[in-house]
């Protein structure tokens, strides 16, 4: 590796570190604390493997206390699964080493499906589980009466970490959850206001679509960050319930939002009051400081907003009546969906004591990639055994370390968007922490002994790192410098001078995380048009099911499994360039299609819609899902815009009422998303 290169791994890192915030050097300061704390606990306890305390600090130390204490409980959840796995495992195979290692690799494979199928921090939870065994199990090779010890002495250093880290993280300065979702989500409300306002001046595409992308990472973020809250304190139990509405009401206002970006230009005479009213409130909203601290004045005016768009307005002869109505209907989404995430913010602020209605409130629903899932499984699977076929064939004592950093890679990246770039992340941390260490446990600390002398060397290397670590793009690189630093340190009360096993332990880690990165470049390596396309796939399959199943699903589940799918689908989309931009797109549009679809089957239980109308909209549903379920490419277009159309032009010559226009402008909808979408909704299958 030439000079330069180094000279870029080290000072990328610390590039960003220059202008820390009074929340980065509170946080770090709080972990350094904390795992000295924890240090010190285990030196008084006599641990064997006291590093693995104060590491512990650093692998759960987040900025937000509840997210500290999520990944606390998680981790030591899967720590206590992976150590009672290792117990069973060894003491019913410990005699045979080759069978040993393949149940071993088994289980780690077990953990990592079950890791794929889940979200932080469970899914953290139960990768832990899987290479803890690994950990556990492979030092007690050859001695199995020792596992029982080893499991002990592995949890008792976890949770003195966990302890202190939630503890600290609690009580001294602490960031809470429930403060951090009403901050984001009043940060969500200006950037739809400001995506809404681009929509109505015709902005920029570039900086909508990039607004359009955080507002749906952001209600992801907030949907995990409720789970959060809840580990804070039991008496905000009950703010769970009206973030998971808040969150459907800010999906379904950005759905709306969308589709009068599609709808910018309208002709209609009657719609310019309309337009311009809302144009005036979301620019003053987002141009105001400080608008979001009293909700009341911006409620009552979106609430008489969303009451004119359901009036039918008087319109000349010559005027596009369903065209008018279509706009009208979006319009009064868009101000309701409005109000009702203002409101949702006022229930957070003041959270009620009993949760009463609010039980039924649906889950959100994720999606999750079985097929993705197994690929994780057997690739962490097959890695862990190969490697520990040659550590059991050669016999080289390091290799077993070797094996554990194949096993922790290959479980704990797999689900990544991009593994092999969050894997070569670790690998720089690791690498830039290692002279660091060499220079702290093998020069400095053998020769000047004590606590105190340990804190003069170490602290200052370890509050970067942890500042690194509260950068959200520096987190990966610092949080593995800040572990492998203290792996390769080796804390104990007598350090001594033994530069033989330090590199040869060191050379084993780094070997590890390189081989572990080669597998998920070789082996069933990841294809991101592939994951597009499944994902495609599955959103066209459920805009089928809404068309086709019995019972009508509730908006919020549908809207909320569409932009987690589309969540899913962004970092996969932008590996592919812009080949992937008309899929993501269309993905969006697909929730519009859905959420018409939705207004369509609840319009056919309506008693006022005349008989002949419903079985039109049932016919037209039938034909959407065959078109969403067996077009494939290169074949004709069906007539389903066709025939949308039609019924809509049909039922607006027939009735003036304002729910038959609707029924009408939702047909209209749905034909102008998948004309303007050819390519999501007729891609390929398979």
């Amino acid at each position: 590796m030439t000079w330069t290169r180094l000279r870029e791994l080290v000072e990328t890192p610390l590039s960003g570190l220059t202008q820390p915030t009074r929340s980065d050097w509170i946080f770090a300061l709080r972990t350094v604390s904390a795992g000295l704390i924890a240090l010190l606990a285990a030196y008084a306890l006599k641990l064997d493997h006291p590093q693995w305390a104060m590491m512990t600090v650093f692998i759960v130390a987040q900025p937000v206390a509840g997210m500290v204490l999520a990944k606390g409980f998680y981790r030591l959840i899967g720590t206590l699964a992976g150590g009672l796995a290792a117990v069973g495992i060894t003491s019913l195979f410990g005699t045979n080493p080759w069978l040993l290692v393949t149940i071993l690799a088994l289980w780690i494979g077990v953990c990592t499906l079950v890791s794929s199928l889940l979200r932080n921090p469970e899914a953290y939870g139960a990768a832990l589980a899987g290479y803890t065994a690994m950990i556990i199990a492979l030092p007690a090779f050859g001695q199995p009466h020792a596992v029982v010890d080893l499991a002990v002495a592995r949890c008792a250093e976890i949770v003195i970490g966990i302890v202190c880290a939630g503890v600290t993280s609690r009580l001294i300065l602490p960031k809470l959850a429930a403060d951090a979702i009403i901050s984001r989500l009043k940060r969500s409300i200006i950037d739809l206001a400001e995506y809404a306002g681009g929509a109505f001046a015709d902005g920029d595409p570039a900086s909508l679509a990039t607004l359009q992308r955080k507002l749906i990472t952001d209600a992801q973020t907030l949907a995990e960050m409720r789970t959060y809250a809840r580990l804070e304190a039991p008496s905000l139990a009950t703010r769970a319930h009206p973030v998971r509405r808040t969150i459907g009401q800010l999906l379904w206002a950005l759905s709306a939002a969308r589709a009068l970006h599609s709808h910018r230009r309208p002709k209609n005479a009657a719609l310019i009051p309309m337009r311009s009213e809302l144009k005036a409130f979301v620019g003053e909203l987002a141009a105001t400081p400080g608008a979001l601290d009293d909700t009341g004045p911006w409620v009552a005016r979106l609430d008489a907003i969303a009451g004119k768009a359901k009036e039918m307005p008087s319109l000349p002869d010559d005027e596009d009546k369903l065209g008018t109505i279509t706009r009208l209907t979006i319009a009064g989404d868009f101000a309701e969906a409005l109000k009702q995430v203002m409101r949702g913010l006022e229930a957070l602020r003041s959270p009620v004591s009993a949760r009463s209605r609010e039980r039924g409130q649906p889950a959100l629903v994720v999606h999750r990639d079985h097929r993705a899932a197994w690929r994780n499984a057997i690739r962490a699977a097959l890695a862990t055994l190969l490697v520990a076929i040659f550590w059991l064939t050669t016999k080289w004592s390091e290799a077993a370390g070797t094996v554990i950093l194949v096993s922790v890679v290959s479980s704990l990246f797999a689900s990544r968007p991009d593994p092999v770039q969050s894997a070569w992340g670790f690998f720089t941390g690791t690498l830039i922490a290692l002279p660091f260490a060499f220079l702290v446990g093998q020069v400095a600390l053998p020769a000047l002994h004590g606590f105190g002398w340990f804190m003069l060397f170490v602290v200052p290397i370890m509050v970067p790192a942890a500042l690194g670590m509260a950068n959200p793009r520096y987190v990966g690189v610092a949080t593995a410098f800040a572990i492998n630093f203290l792996a390769f340190l080796s804390p104990h009360q007598q350090m001594t001078y033994d530069p033989g096993p330090f590199f040869a332990g060191s050379a084993s880690i780094l070997v590890g995380i390189l081989i572990a990165i080669g597998v998920f470049i070789v082996v069933l390596p990841a294809n991101p048009w592939v994951t597009v396309e499944r994902i495609a796939q599955a959103m066209r399959e459920d805009l089928a099911r809404l068309c086709l199943h019995e019972r009508i699903p509730r908006r919020l589940a549908f809207e909320s499994l569409a932009y987690d799918r589309i969540n899913q689908l962004m970092p996969q989309v932008q590996q592919t360039g812009r080949k992937g931009d008309p899929m993501l797109a269309g993905s969006i549009a697909a929730v519009t299609v859905g959420l018409e679809v939705l207004r369509l089957r609840n319009a056919q239980l309506n008693s006022i819609v005349p008989r002949e109308t419903a079985e039109s909209i049932a016919n037209f549903l039938r034909g959407l899902a065959r078109e969403l379920l067996f077009r494939r490419p290169g074949e004709p277009q069906t007539a389903t815009i066709a025939v949308a159309r039609q019924y809509a032009a049909t039922i607006a010559e027939r009735s003036d009422r304002f729910e038959m226009l609707q029924i009408a402008a939702s047909l209209r909808i749905i034909a102008a998303a998948m004309e303007d979408h050819p390519d999501f909704f007729a891609k390929g299958r398979g």
